[in-house]
C-alpha cells in the first residue's frame, strides 16, 4: 500500500495537556506536508489549526468532554458548538462511560444524540474507550452510537489503560455490519503494519500522534 493511500486514513493527533500553540502550528504544517485527513486539537486550538490551514485540504478534527467523558451533557453540547463556531468540520466525543457501565443506557443514548442534533452537517465520531469495556458494554455502547445517529465509533482516547484490538474492531463491526456507521481505531497504533491490520479489516478512519512514523516506514514511541 504507498503512502499516499495509507496518510488519508490518519488524523493526525495532538491531545497531550502541555501541547502549546507552537507545538499545534508545527501538527498542522506536518498534516499538510503529509497530506493526512485531518488534524486532531483539543477544542481550544480549532481556532488556530483553522488559521493554519485556511487554504488546506486537511479537516479539522475536535475533541468534545475529552478525555473522561463524564462532564454534563450541556456542557459537551456547548463545547460542541465552540469548536463548530472556531473552524471544526468533525467531533470526536466521549460517551458518558458512567452511565454506560451504570447501564443507564437512556443517559448515554440522550448524551450522544444532544450534540448530534447541533451538529447535523459534521462528523460526529464517538468514542467508547474500549479498554474499560466488557464484551457487552461494548456491543451496547455500539448499538447506543448508531441510534443516536453517530457517524464513526472510536474505539478509544489514547488516554485510557490501552488502546484499540483487532478483537474489539470486529466486535463493533459485528454490530455495525447492518448500518452506515463506520469505525475509527486509535490508540496504540504506532507503525504502518499496525495500520494496515485495521485498514485491512475495514476501518475508515486512524487516529494517531504517530502518523509520519506510519507513512515513513518507521516506528513511534508515542503513547497515541
Amino acid at each position: 500500500m504507498t503512502m499516499k493511500l495509507l496518510n488519508t486514513y490518519i488524523d493526525h493527533t495532538l491531545l497531550k495537556a502541555t501541547a502549546t500553540p507552537n507545538d499545534i502550528i508545527s501538527l498542522c504544517k506536518e498534516a499538510e506536508q503529509y497530506n493526512f485527513f485531518s488534524v486532531c486539537v483539543n477544542s481550544s486550538y480549532v481556532a488556530l489549526a483553522k488559521t493554519q490551514l485556511t487554504d488546506s485540504q486537511v479537516k479539522i478534527c475536535a475533541v468534545i468532554g475529552f478525555p473522561l467523558g463524564a462532564m454534563s451533557t450541556e456542557a459537551k453540547v456547548a463545547e460542541a458548538k465552540s469548536a463548530l463556531n472556531d473552524g471544526a468540520d468533525e467531533i470526536d466525543m466521549v460517551i458518558n462511560i458512567g452511565y454506560l457501565k451504570g447501564k443507564d443506557f437512556d443517559g448515554v443514548w440522550k448524551d450522544i444524540e444532544a450534540v448530534k442534533e447541533c451538529m447535523p452537517n459534521a462528523i460526529l465520531k464517538v468514542i467508547l474507550e474500549t479498554c474499560y469495556l466488557e464484551e457487552l458494554e461494548i456491543i451496547k455502547a455500539s448499538e447506543l452510537a448508531i441510534q443516536s445517529g453517530a457517524d464513526f465509533i472510536k474505539t478509544s482516547t489514547g488516554f485510557g489503560s490501552g488502546g484499540a484490538t483487532i478483537h474489539d474492531i470486529k466486535l463493533i463491526q459485528s454490530i455495525a455490519k447492518d448500518s452506515s456507521i463506520k469505525i475509527k481505531a486509535s490508540g496504540g497504533i504506532k507503525d504502518a503494519k499496525t495500520a494496515l491490520a485495521y485498514i485491512n479489516l475495514g476501518v475508515e478512519r486512524l487516529g494517531t500522534s504517530s502518523g509520519i512514523a506510519i507513512v515513513t516506514g518507521n516506528s513511534s514511541n508515542s503513547n497515541y
